[in-house]
């Protein structure tokens, strides 16, 4: 069974100076993407300052990018404050089970969320398989974001059989990869970037400017996310365990910088 996953910071689905809405551009960018799964930080479902702007879509964010295109979604409300909120959310065609947000913030001024559901994913022979899902966005501090894997790492090995497949995806704003270490060392989960260019050479010249430490993950830093516009960090990331990647791309140009201050993070996957 192939799967389509994609992890996606619509940063708000506004513009980053502004704050005009560009949520249309987001869902145009959904669907040229058209994967199965799509794991979403930054999504304002709810902003009362924006329905103000014409040809604003009626009802919540979510519910207009997941419209004709998604039929199950989840959502984690993280930040609240007067006029909204936002959190993670997760799209997928495979139906959802259940969903629980956890808070996972390490201060006050930064709240973040850890999004986990679990997909009902159709295998051969009639067969069907749960497909646990996490969305995250982790903090910008390096010892919080730490403290943030640290609790996904637990979650995982308490909540999650070790024989179930699993996909971890998000901005987990991690470009020094120390969290990209604690994950893979203690959870035996596979990043997909390294995976899909694993034997591979492609190396541009930012990867001799700023090579990545431990040999094969400067095969990863081809996959750069942030800013949009001119591609520099690898903060996006897909994890996957019980899945072997086919492919990996991060679309790039002027229309997608356009959409987001991240570029979309894309994964063929195949179950085991």
């Amino acid at each position: 069974m192939k799967v389509k996953v994609a992890t996606y910071n619509i940063h708000k689905g506004v513009t980053g100076i502004r704050g005009r809405p560009r949520i249309h551009e987001v869902r145009l960018a959904l669907n040229a993407i058209d994967a199965d799964i799509v794991f979403l930080q930054e999504v304002q479902d709810r902003n009362e300052r924006l329905v103000r702007h014409a040809n604003y879509p009626v009802g919540t964010q979510l519910e207009y990018l997941a419209a004709k295109l998604y039929d199950h979604r989840a959502y984690g409300k993280n930040a609240v404050y007067p006029h909204g909120h936002h959190g993670n959310a997760i799209l997928s065609r495979h139906t959802i089970g259940q969903f629980t947000n956890h808070d996972v913030s390490d201060h006050a001024l930064e709240k973040r969320g850890m999004l986990h559901a679990v997909a009902q994913v159709p295998a051969p022979r009639g067969k069907v398989h749960d497909v646990h899902l996490i969305c995250v966005h982790f903090g910008l501090i390096n010892r919080s974001r730490l403290r943030q894997a640290s609790f996904l790492i637990d979650f995982v090995e308490r909540e999650i059989p070790p024989e179930a497949p699993v996909i971890i995806a998000g901005d987990f704003n991690d470009w020094q990869r120390r969290v990209d270490t604690l994950l893979r060392g203690r959870l035996g989960v596979r990043e997909v970037a390294v995976e899909a260019l694993n034997g591979t050479k492609r190396r541009s010249v930012l990867d001799r400017i700023l090579p990545w430490r431990g040999g094969r993950d400067a095969q990863a830093s081809v996959a750069r996310t942030f800013p949009s516009f001119a591609p520099w960090l690898t903060l996006d990331r897909i994890y996957v365990r019980g899945f072997r990647v086919l492919s990996m791309q991060v679309p790039k140009g002027i229309s997608w910088a356009r959409r987001s201050d991240h570029a979309p993070l894309i994964a063929e996957l195949e179950m085991r």
